[in-house]
């Protein structure tokens, strides 16, 4: 049975399932996710260890992801940043890679992981998608409504500022 375009799904038949198999630290709604740097957090003391409060690790989570976007690896190169957003979602592609928002979910793909980028800017209406490939089966997308149709081609330009700053080649 064939489906029109817009009925077709683009996103895989089958959701992913976070197993303790797979992850052993992972216990939906009892254990937030530990950002990859805090290792050295059980050696700090009771206030910096896990055992914080659910509300107090968002702070600190954001803390930690914005020190890691501020300078991962020490680098100076800081290059050109896109950001935009709408009341829903956003699009943010810096040094760091590129991060996806929407709603109270977030993404982010680091520059190596990175396949491919596509940046869908419709015939007609105002949404500024892009698509980032992490495999040949792997690919994530997001739509950020523009105030106004000529603020699309603005978008489209800056982002592929960042794009080709990020994945040309260095001439020899």
């Amino acid at each position: 049975m064939l489906l029109a375009v817009e009925q077709q799904r683009v996103d895989s038949n089958i959701p992913p399932v976070h197993a303790a198999g797979l992850d052993p630290a992972y216990i939906p709604g009892l254990v937030p996710v530990r950002p990859a740097g805090a290792d050295g957090a059980s050696e700090a003391g009771p206030e910096q260890s896990g055992e914080a409060t659910p509300t107090d690790a968002a702070p600190a989570e954001e803390a930690f992801d914005a020190k890691a976007r501020e300078d991962p690896a020490g680098e100076g190169d800081d290059g050109p940043v896109f950001e935009v957003s709408d009341r829903r979602g956003a699009i943010v592609a810096d040094r760091a890679g590129i991060t996806f928002r929407l709603d109270a979910e977030e993404a982010e793909f680091s520059w190596d992981e990175i396949g491919a980028v596509e940046i869908d800017t419709p015939r007609f209406g105002r949404r500024f998608g892009v698509t980032v490939y992490v495999s040949d089966r792997r690919w994530f997308q997001v739509d950020v409504e523009a105030p106004s149709r000529g603020v699309l081609k603005e978008w489209a330009a800056e982002l592929d500022t960042v794009l080709d700053a990020r994945f040309e080649e260095p001439e020899a």
